[in-house]
């Protein structure tokens, strides 16, 4: 089976692949990237540019089965616009199977660029294609834990009101997107990818201050004011919108999701935010 990696050469893409690898099964691997001389050995690299389309059709030829990972993009209407492209070309180029990284509690909903993108991909996929399977995912432990690294030296973790999150670490979000990409029976469902616990802003302030050894608190803070941290700290103007985007996607519950995804996709446990953490911050 040639299965191919749209994205592959980024975090999330990166991980997929080499899980591909170390399963092993026989399969071909494609990886498909803006720039495929980056794309991880041993999977075939392809040019894929989601911000060029012609570019997509010879990339998704011949494929049995195909990840779409959105990119990071933050401009308005950046992302929905190259994840259209993608599902199109996919379609257009005869792919088997479909399946596309999304974010725990997509809806439709009057919400942000950021998560609204995610919807309208999500409705272009079920409607275009008839074999496709949905990832959603909770948010990135990794990225909470460069946030309560960047806090330890004013022992403050802020948040713009009382939240849990579920955090999944990217490598088990590989994991359970390798599951669906090798295995049958996935057609036509959504997966929530997430982690073992969902946590509230204390109890994330306790497990960080128990791995780094520090004193760290939990603050809620009204908007201006953690615009005005993130500024300080010299955050683009984009990169705070999409902050506080997610801040309040977490007082509206949107990743306090809680499954069996990872483990029923993967076949291991989720890794918790306790043992990643104390592997991030030993010694810190």
């Amino acid at each position: 089976m040639r299965i191919g990696v749209s994205g592959a050469a980024g975090k999330l893409g990166r991980a997929v692949v080499a899980d591909l690898v170390r399963r092993g099964g026989g399969h071909e691997i494609v990886g498909i990237s803006r720039s495929p001389e980056k794309v991880p050995t041993p999977a075939e690299g392809r040019l894929g540019d989601y911000d060029r389309p012609e570019t997509l059709a010879g990339a998704y030829a011949d494929l049995d089965r195909l990840l779409i990972i959105p990119t990071a993009e933050l401009g308005p209407g950046r992302r929905a616009g190259q994840t259209l492209a993608a599902i199109d070309a996919a379609v257009a180029a005869g792919v088997g199977h479909i399946v596309f990284t999304s974010a725990t509690g997509t809806r439709a909903a009057e919400e942000p660029d950021l998560f609204a993108s995610y919807f309208t991909a999500e409705q272009r996929l079920m409607q275009a294609s008839r074999h496709w399977t949905i990832l959603r995912m909770n948010y990135y432990a990794e990225s909470f834990i460069e946030e309560a690294q960047r806090s330890l030296a004013g022992g403050v973790l802020t948040g713009l009101g009382e939240n849990k999150v579920a955090f999944v670490a990217r490598e088990d979000v590989a994991g359970a997107a390798v599951g669906i990409l090798t295995g049958e029976g996935h057609e036509g469902a959504i997966y929530n990818a997430t982690g073992p616990a969902s946590l509230t802003g204390a109890e994330r302030a306790a497990t960080v201050a128990e791995a780094s050894g520090q004193l760290i608190r939990f603050v809620v803070l009204p908007e201006p004011a953690l615009r005005e941290g993130l500024e300080q700290v010299g955050f683009p103007a984009l990169a705070i919108g999409a902050v506080l985007s997610i801040q309040e996607k977490f007082v509206l519950g949107g990743f306090d999701i809680v499954t069996g995804d990872v483990e029923r996709l993967s076949g291991r446990k989720p890794q918790s935010l306790q043992e990643l953490l104390a592997e991030a911050l030993a010694g810190g």
